[in-house]
Formats: C-alpha cells, structure tokens, sequence
C-alpha cells in the first residue's frame, strides 16, 4: 500500500474516522502505560512532556510513559499485560501480529510508511550496500525492521550474512545512536530509520552532517502504535486510538505533532506491514 494522502484528505479523516470520542475517560484509577521504543526521538524532554499532556489531556487521565532499552523488553511488557499499548517498530508487530492489534499509525510525509536508510560517514564512496562489505557496521536493534531486518534480509537475498559480509557489527539500541557512532567515527556505517534520520537533520544537524545516505529501502509501513488483541476494545484504547488521530484537530495535538514532525496518525491496516512480512520471510529461508 503506497497510496498517499493530501494534507486536506488526511485532517478531513481524522475528524470522521472513529466513532468514539477522545474524550472518553479513562475508568482504571491507575495511569495508561504507554510503552516507547526508540521509534523517535525518545529522549527529547520537550517532545515527551508535549506529547504526555496532550495524550492526558484528550484522554482525560493519567498516562505513563514507559521507556526501556530494546525493543524485546517493551514487546515482552506488551505481551504480559504490564503495559496497556506501545509504540513498536513493524518488525515485532509482525512477529506477534496473532496476540497485537493496531491502535494507530503515524503518518510522515502524508503517509502512513517510511524507509530504511543504509548510512555512512560523509566522506565513504560507497554508492550501495555491496560497497560496505568490510565496514564496522552499527545496527540499531535486532528486532528493528529499518535498523536490522531490511540490512539483514538484503544481505540474505545475496546469500550473505552480516557477520561474515561485515568486518565487525554492533547494536546501539537506538537510532539516533546509530548516527552517533558514524559521526563520531565508532562505526563506518549503519542501517537506520530513515525518519529518524530526517528529523535529526533539523534538530541535531551536526549529527547527520557527518553522515551520508548510502542506499533507501522501499516504502515500509511506518512504526505503528498497538496493543494486545484482546484489549482492542477497551474504552482506554479506544480512547487512546481517538486521541492519536485526532491530534491534527487541536492546537495542542498539532504542537505535539510539530515536535514530533509528524503529520498525524491513521488507524492502519495490517496490509502496510506486508513488506516487512515479506523481507521476514526472506531472511528466515536462508536460515
């Protein structure tokens, strides 16, 4: 799925799109859990506080952001119950799409997708992935589609493997701190969120100007928000998912989404992660 969406199709959905309101108040006495992966620029406190009152506000109660260092542990939380949603990458989504349902998916560019980025430092040569073989390469999770799965499942389809086609690789549990390690010089190249990648050019130019964009994957479905499948229909998840996509239609939903330099968030559908599904399915044939 590829079709784009115009800015005026896009506000006119969100005030459509759900039958329930953003309003709706949350009845569990305890704060919503909302698990954070480093699908954005988690570590801004001015992002982070925008986004929580706006979320809190349009809910009407306590939310709780809940960061943790990988991927694993957030999906692991997500999976036992202990958080209400998360905002996962399209790789442990399709993992575990038979126990997740999706709440919401961002939209960058006026659409719900994005792209890997393969990156090097500024002053690499390298024109594509084949000329990085030999490089100190940084990863930034295992279970992250644009910061592993698309590097790992393009190296499949050349019957390679990265810890043979590079010299050495690393994982940073982070995207931000994939750019890092290259701008800094620990690592000649990485495989990163493209999205990051593009909001790091405006707040931390002097990061990603010491990078270069060697290779971009193919439109992917962009990292979604989701929960469990057997809470799908809770009134706090309905409530959540209202919040999220009516965010463009208030001034503070749409300064939240000014710092997260996204447009909005669309309900989705699991037809966007058939890409990532496929590149699965790729690395796990070659074994």
């Amino acid at each position: 799925m590829t079709q784009t969406l115009t800015r005026r199709g896009f506000l006119s959905a969100t005030a459509t799109v759900l039958g329930a309101s953003a309003g709706a108040v949350l009845a569990e006495a305890r704060p919503f859990a909302l698990g954070l992966t480093p699908v954005f620029l988690s570590n801004d406190t001015d992002l982070l506080r925008n986004f929580q009152n706006y979320l809190q506000s349009s809910m009407q109660g306590p939310v709780e952001f809940v960061q943790r260092r990988t991927y694993e542990e957030i999906t692991g939380m997500l999976l036992e119950g202990s958080l209400d949603a998360a905002w996962v990458c399209g790789y442990p989504y399709v993992q575990h799409e038979d126990a997740f349902a999706l709440v919401a998916v961002p939209v960058w560019q006026y659409q719900p997708l994005y792209r890997s980025y393969l990156i090097a430092a500024k002053d690499s040569g390298a024109q594509g992935l084949t000329d990085l073989r030999g490089t100190l390469h940084a990863f930034s999770d295992p279970n992250s589609n644009s910061g592993f799965l698309v590097t790992a499942s393009d190296l499949a389809a050349l019957d390679e493997r990265p810890e043979s086609f590079f010299r050495r690789t690393i994982f940073t549990y982070g995207h931000r701190n994939v750019v890092r390690a290259i701008a800094v010089g620990l690592a000649e190249s990485g495989s990163v969120d493209g999205y990051v990648w593009e909001a790091l050019t405006v707040v931390e130019p002097e990061l990603t100007d010491q990078t270069r964009i060697v290779q971009r994957s193919e439109l992917l479905g962009f990292p979604p928000v989701v929960c469990r499948i057997d809470r799908a229909e809770t009134p706090s998840i309905r409530a959540l998912q209202a919040a999220l996509v009516n965010m463009p239609s208030t001034a503070t939903g749409m300064n939240a989404l000014t710092l997260l330099q996204l447009d909005g968030f669309t309900p989705g559908s699991s037809a966007l992660f058939d890409g990532i599904a496929a590149r699965m399915r790729r690395l796990n044939a070659r074994g």
